[in-house]
């Protein structure tokens, strides 16, 4: 029974930790910009600059 005590109250507290760290994510605005990173990929990046010697 104590296996079943320690088992819940780490799966909880893990829960809880993801919780957190969602909650961070989006109040720090993680999650603002949905529609860019899905049309970046269809944009050329400029080209480097070369020296030629």
């Amino acid at each position: 029974m104590s296996v079943i005590l320690i088992l819940l109250i780490a799966s909880i507290s893990i829960a809880a930790l993801f919780l957190f760290a969602f909650l961070w994510g989006v109040k720090s605005g993680q999650f603002e910009d949905d529609y860019s990173p899905s049309s970046r990929i269809l944009f050329d990046d400029k080209p480097a600059s070369s020296k030629k010697q």
